[in-house]
């Protein structure tokens, strides 16, 4: 169940980056579940990685990988993911488990140990099956290409929950030279953000500094997988991956890192968003805005306030007008001298609330009618300042509670 159309997008190839997937049989058989992605010599690499402290053993070796790579100013040239085993809660025996597939793969491919990035996700606690994630490494790698459909098979193949691939590309023009940003993401279920929730993986051809190419990746997180919840848990393993490969236009001026910007803003809001439309067991795609606030911190609590409530997402599943959950939500947000007479709060173009209770033009017929919709927007307008943010978030659905319920049957 996912809400929306789903088209994965044409995946311009990337010069010198090849993706190779193959079926490893590391949960299930006869499907995708180990990716290879190569990358050329001298490309830059940034990383943002979970804050969860029970952080996968993967996490680890890759953020001791990046590190040890800037130390010696050498770049990643290899990111190794696996579905179907999260390698998380595996303590020391999953260390070692994830250092091995990198030596190994790093043998296969010849280059050093550090210069392979390794990324899991599936189930937590459960040892990595070692002999069929080795086993599959040399498919993996003969299967590499550059083509779009190399894109899409990648993107298949980091699906744990999710119902479909997630991709996003947009290019631009930098001076006299076209730049392109393509992305793949994963994520439907444990998803709350605290860094980047999910696994993510974009790609420029644009040439870029690395303290630059770090900021712009923390700057457009924050703005995008940052601003999304499904069920408000955040993950074990989630990684997302900016890489900068030198091939194309150089960006460094003023003007071209607002293009820039701009541009992978796009590719990251449209992989966030479509990891909320394939939430797990979502029927209904909502935004949250909140405006007229303090500050951007203080509009976010209250965003994810609303969007963390059972009772409003048992309501927008269940299509229910009942407006109160989402007032009743606003009022329990941290926010410090909250002045109810000032909120405002709309479902689409229905006003709900306005003076502390029901907006006098409200009628349940039009609340309804809003929330019948697969995809509406609650604004709430808190009357205290001029900052705003925007969430993304799916609706509680029976399916939800099943999905998880089975995951590991």
């Amino acid at each position: 169940m996912a809400v929306g159309q789903s088209h994965f997008p044409d995946m311009p190839p990337l010069e010198g980056v090849c993706l190779g997937t193959a079926m490893a049989g590391i949960k299930k058989a006869g499907r995708r579940d180990l990716v290879v992605i190569e990358l050329p010599e001298g490309a830059r690499v940034a990383g943002v990685f979970t804050r969860n402290a029970f952080c996968a053993a993967p996490v680890t070796v890759a953020r001791e990988h990046l590190e040890r790579c800037q130390a010696q100013g050498t770049a990643p040239r290899y990111l190794l993911i696996n579905t179907g085993n999260a390698n998380a809660g595996t303590g020391q025996t999953g260390l070692r488990d994830a250092r091995q597939s990198c030596a190994e793969l790093a043998r296969l491919a010849s280059v050093t140990e550090e210069a392979v990035l390794p990324f899991s996700t599936g189930v937590i606690g459960e040892p990595l099956p070692m002999s069929a994630l080795l086993a599959g490494l040399p498919d993996a790698l003969h299967n590499r290409a550059s083509d779009d459909a190399a894109w899409k098979s990648a993107g298949e193949g980091i699906l744990t929950t999710d119902t479909r691939p997630k991709g996003a590309s947009v290019s631009v023009e930098i001076g006299s030279q076209q730049v392109t940003i393509n992305g793949i993401a994963k994520g439907s279920g444990m998803i709350k953000p605290d860094m980047a929730t999910m696994l993510g993986f974009v790609v420029t051809d644009a040439a870029i500094e690395q303290t630059l190419l770090e900021r712009l990746l923390r700057e457009t997180v924050d703005r995008s997988f940052n601003c999304i919840t499904v069920d408000s848990d955040t993950s074990t393993n989630d990684a997302c991956m900016l890489v900068a490969t030198g091939r194309g236009a150089s960006v460094s001026s003023e003007d071209e890192v607002a293009v820039f910007r701009n541009a992978l803003q796009r590719v990251m809001t449209e992989l966030a968003q479509a990891i909320i439309r394939d939430g797990e067991g979502a029927t209904k795609f909502v935004t949250l805005q909140v405006n007229e606030a303090k500050n951007r911190e203080e509009a976010l609590a209250v965003a994810f306030t609303v969007a963390h409530s059972p009772l409003v997402k048992t309501a927008l599943y269940a299509s229910d007008a009942n407006w109160g959950r989402i007032l009743a939500a606003v009022g329990r947000a941290p926010v410090d001298e909250f002045d109810v007479e000032r909120v405002v709060i709309d479902l689409d173009d229905v006003r709900l609330v306005e003076n502390g209770g029901r907006a006098q033009g409200y009628s349940e017929e039009a609340g309804s009618a809003v929330m019948a919709r697969d995809e509406l927007t609650i604004r709430i307008n808190l009357g205290r300042g001029e900052e705003n943010a925007t969430v993304w978030t799916s609706d509680l659905s029976h399916d939800y509670v099943s999905i998880n319920a089975d995951y590991r049957s």
